[in-house]
This record gives structure tokens, C-alpha cells and sequence, in this order.
């Protein structure tokens, strides 16, 4: 089969790889239709967040089932199904007290990162990884389910309630998808953004969108709030925490959401203390957050965040449109949720391959 291939920093390449198959009485093989390009994924290539050379890249996947083990019982050939990328093994201590997110087992699990993900014609992963897509969902809002198990576990984490007030720092697809789900709680949810493309997309999709691009990000969004500050602010981004530090009301918490290893800041804990301010860092989503975005996905209409589908021979051009590698354009955006078709054969009106 055709995979995309991690070779390093700034380095990917196509290459021929066996097939998957059953190898367990709980294994699903999941020919891939599509997968979306996560923040992560751009990180990894520009040498932010750690990646294993030679592993498949790619985690925000939907398919078809292709075959079943001995022992799978839920799924059957055919079958829509979307991928769970956040495996864990179910017997370590945190795992039996409910906190799959911080597995202690982690090493070699990480769909896309250390473990061979789905930017590829097929991908195997065991049965409670792989859940089916409720009928009638869309492709091009069922690939956004596992981003959006993301941001519910944040949203979750930062204990929202219908006295908030919200600042997003970022207009990406996660940045948007918090403005959703957190406006469906919070009395007002801001959205802060600097770069062009992303700032006239975002304001398509949502009603209170700011430029930052040419002032202060806490003066603008303050002035936004009406001259007040914001409860929650969640950083999207990855290197926002001292701007979110410079916004946040007294007695506030920062969500820090976004993954870049490369970015630090000087931090005074005092300046915490005497201002009441919790910072909140979730970690990956819990087991039980993924049905629950499945189920919130179709309400949502998350289909209108996906503007760019590229083959999978067009990776090059995928990747650039969001300032990856190849032919794009460096680090600004042509693009909102771009995703790498891996079926391209035909397909109907809701995206998905004809007969699915």
C-alpha cells in the first residue's frame, strides 16, 4: 500500500508499504478514506514535537472496515468507521481508575507519532479504537471527530459555566471548534487570530472573531469584552501563554491547548498566587470523551471547517497549503481543515465512497 513516511524534520516521502492485516482476534484493518491535518501533524514536520523517523504519519482518519478478527464483535466489513488514535492498554493504574489519557504505556501507541498512522490506503488498530459513524454523518464531518474529542476534554478541564466569559487564542480548526462547544455554556466567547485567511474564514463559521495581527492580542480582546476581561481564556496555539497571561481576568484559568516544544516563557509563580489565576493543562481526551464527540458531531456541522481535499499523491501540496512542506507558502495559511483523500475513487454527495 501507498504511505506518507516521517523522515525527519521538514522531510516526508511516499513510499510502498505491506498491506495492514489481522494479526489478533480484536483486530479491525480500516481501508482509510480521508484524514485531516492536524497542528500536530504541521509541528512534527517543522521539528516542534517529537516524531519517530519512519512511521507513518496521520491520526484524524475515517474508512471503511476491511476486515475483522475472530474476536470483533462490534464492527463488521463494510462498516463507516472513524479512528480512535489515543490507544491505551486498560490495566496500568491510571487506566483502571478511568484516566486512560495518561496510559503509562504509552511508548509506541501514539497513532501517527511512534506508531504507523493513517496517511496511507490502510491502517490496523484493535476493536475499541475503531468506532462505527453514525448513518447519514458526512465524511467531511466524521474527520473531525477525533479533533473535536480534543477540545470537548479541554473545554471538560476548564469547568465551564454559563457565567463565563471566554477569549480562544487562535482560528484554526481547534480554535473554532472550542468557540462552538464553548459558546453552548459560556454567556460570550471571543475568538482572537492574526493570520488573513484563517481570520476571514473563521468569520464565516462565527459571529465575534478579532485581528490581532496588528496590536496588542490582551488590548484588542480586552476592548472586545467591553473594557473587561475574560474568565477562560484557551490557548489554541502553542505560544500564546503570555499574552493569555497579560488577558486573564483575576481569579481566571488559561486552557493551554496547543503542542509546540519549542516555545518558552518566564513564568513568576507569584504572579499566579496573588492573582487567583489556574493554569490548566488536559492531556490527550479520555476513552469515554470519543463516543460522546461522535455523538455531538452531527449537531455541530462540522463539515464546513474542511475547505481543501488533496489525493494522497498530492501530499506536497496538502501540506503546504497549511505552511507544512513541499509547495506552500511557509508559515502563513491558504487553508482552514484540509484532509488527504486516500480513496479518491467515486464517491456521493455526503463524501464518502460510492456503495459505503
Amino acid at each position: 500500500m501507498r504511505a506518507l513516511v516521517y523522515l525527519g524534520p521538514g522531510s516526508v516521502e511516499l513510499q510502498e508499504r505491506p498491506a495492514p492485516c489481522v494479526g489478533a482476534d480484536d483486530d479491525v484493518v480500516v481501508k482509510v478514506v480521508g484524514t485531516g491535518i492536524c497542528g500536530t501533524d504541521r509541528k512534527i514536520l517543522h521539528g516542534r514535537f517529537p516524531a519517530r523517523p519512519g512511521v507513518v504519519l496521520g491520526h484524524e482518519s475515517v474508512g471503511l472496515v476491511q476486515e475483522v478478527g475472530a474476536g470483533v464483535r462490534s464492527l463488521a466489513v463494510g462498516d463507516r468507521v472513524v479512528v480512535n488514535p489515543t490507544l491505551y492498554c486498560g490495566w496500568c493504574p491510571p487506566c483502571v481508575r478511568g484516566a486512560t489519557n495518561f496510559c503509562r504505556n504509552k511508548t509506541g501507541t501514539e497513532v501517527g507519532v511512534d506508531r504507523d498512522g493513517t496517511y496511507a490506503d490502510g491502517v490496523v488498530l484493535p476493536e475499541r479504537f475503531v468506532q462505527r459513524v453514525p448513518d447519514g454523518m458526512p465524511f467531511r464531518g466524521a474527520v473531525l471527530i477525533e479533533p473535536l474529542a480534543c477540545v470537548l476534554n479541554n473545554v471538560r478541564a476548564a469547568g465551564l459555566t454559563v457565567d463565563d466569559t471566554v477569549a480562544v487564542l487562535g482560528a484554526g480548526p481547534i480554535g473554532m471548534l472550542v468557540a462552538q462547544v464553548a459558546a453552548r455554556t459560556a454567556r460570550c466567547v471571543v475568538v482572537a487570530e492574526t493570520d488573513d485567511y484563517r481570520l476571514s474564514a473563521a468569520r464565516d463559521a462565527f459571529e465575534h472573531v478579532v485581528d490581532v495581527s496588528r496590536t496588542d492580542p490582551a488590548e484588542a480582546l480586552v476592548k472586545a469584552f467591553g473594557g473587561d476581561r475574560p474568565g477562560v481564556v484557551f490557548d489554541t496555539t502553542g505560544s500564546g501563554l503570555d499574552d493569555a497571561l497579560r488577558l486573564i481576568d483575576d481569579g481566571g484559568r488559561v486552557v493551554l491547548m496547543g503542542f509546540d516544544d519549542g516555545y518558552e516563557v518566564p513564568l513568576r509563580p507569584l504572579r499566579l498566587t496573588n492573582r487567583g489565576i489556574r493554569l490548566i493543562g488536559a492531556g490527550d481526551f479520555r476513552g469515554d470523551t470519543f463516543p460522546v464527540a461522535v455523538d455531538l458531531a452531527g449537531a455541530l456541522g462540522l463539515e464546513r471547517l474542511v475547505t481543501h481535499e488533496f489525493p494522497l499523491e498530492a501530499y506536497e501540496d496538502a501540506l503546504g497549503a497549511l505552511g507544512g512542506v513541499g509547495g506552500g507558502t511557509g508559515r502563513r495559511y491558504d487553508a482552514m481543515k484540509v484532509v488527504i483523500r486516500s480513496d479518491t475513487g467515486p464517491v456521493g454527495a455526503d463524501g464518502w465512497p460510492v456503495g459505503a
